[in-house]
């Protein structure tokens, strides 16, 4: 079978595949943005909404594809189903932890977040999957170890937002990993925000009974923005799933830069977030190790094609 260097099928595929993940992750740049649309609906507010009506969007796809065998398939497997549970719980936890930060000022430690999970990710990888790190990789994670001990020194307290969304998005791929091809991707995403239902049931009965809901009071915009909010948060997840099958890890890698330098530049820039010139050496840093990571990537992905045949 020709290789996709030559092959057009297989051009078309890689293609595709850049341009899905190309989407998915220039979605994710935009949506602290999307979230602060949301005012004044508080951060438990929205993420309840949010996994209201991505469970309806979900349902809806199963039903659309025919893929309801293959959920139900999946929902037999007690194994699966606790795997799933706990991707909920990872997942929960990223999205509460991003809203909180978008709605109350802190898009920049979103962004620094999602520029150390590629570490976390490599880290992880090591310590659960007996992974090897090879000289450079082991570089760039002392190098951003070492900015987030600056970056935390400076903001005088711990990290958290940028940790807790880097380990939580982390430890949701490994879980992902560990499952691997015997879930599809609408039927684990489907399966881990059905488990996350009776969570945001409970989160919108306590914002009833405390602040209020603001669903149907801020006006027609305001609903349909609350509404559109499963969709917004499907929407790049799927494409990112179809991403992931036609790309090498080595693109994808690459292309999941684009959501934290947008963020970036929206808090930094938009939203004028406060950036000390500590601040910005500990970026640097943080920027030094992804780049030293990317290099080791393709180094290894060149030489990998290389030792391959043309001909498979």
């Amino acid at each position: 079978m020709p290789s996709p260097v030559h092959d057009p099928a297989g051009r078309s595929r890689h293609t595709l595949g850049i341009v899905f993940g190309f989407a998915a992750f220039v979605l994710w740049g935009f949506l602290p943005g999307y979230f602060l649309l949301l005012k004044p609906a508080s951060p438990f507010e929205i993420v309840a909404w949010r996994i209201i009506f991505s469970i309806v969007f979900c349902l809806l796809i199963l039903t659309v594809t025919r893929a309801w065998p293959a959920f139900i398939a999946i929902v037999r497997q007690p194994r699966l189903l606790l795997m799933m549970a706990l991707a909920a719980c990872l997942i929960y936890i990223n999205w509460q932890v991003f809203v909180f930060a978008a709605l109350s000022g802190h898009v920049i430690e979103t962004a620094l977040g999602y520029f150390i999970n590629p570490i976390v990710t490599v880290s992880l990888g090591v310590l659960f999957l007996g992974e090897k790190l090879r000289r450079l990789q082991w570089i760039a994670v002392g190098t951003s170890v070492i900015a987030v001990l600056v970056l935390a020194i400076n903001y005088g307290s711990f990290p958290w937002i940028s940790l807790s969304l880097a380990f939580s998005f982390g430890l949701y791929g490994l879980v992902k990993k560990s499952v691997g091809p015997k879930v599809d991707a609408v039927s684990g995403l489907t399966l881990e925000t059905a488990w996350l239902v009776p969570v945001a049931v409970i989160q919108l009965v306590v914002v009833a009974a405390t602040g209020g809901l603001t669903i149907g009071t801020e006006g027609v915009a305001h609903t349909l923005e609350l509404v559109a909010a499963g969709v917004i948060t499907m929407t790049p997840l799927l494409l990112f799933a179809a991403a992931s099958r036609r790309l090498p890890l080595v693109h994808m890698g690459l292309i999941q830069y684009i959501a934290p330098v947008l963020q970036f530049v929206f808090g930094a820039f938009v939203l004028h977030e406060a950036l000390t010139a500590v601040r910005w050496f500990g970026f640097g840093l943080v920027w030094l190790a992804l780049a030293i990571l990317s290099i080791d990537l393709l180094v290894t992905g060149r030489a990998s094609r290389r030792a391959s045949p043309l001909q498979a």
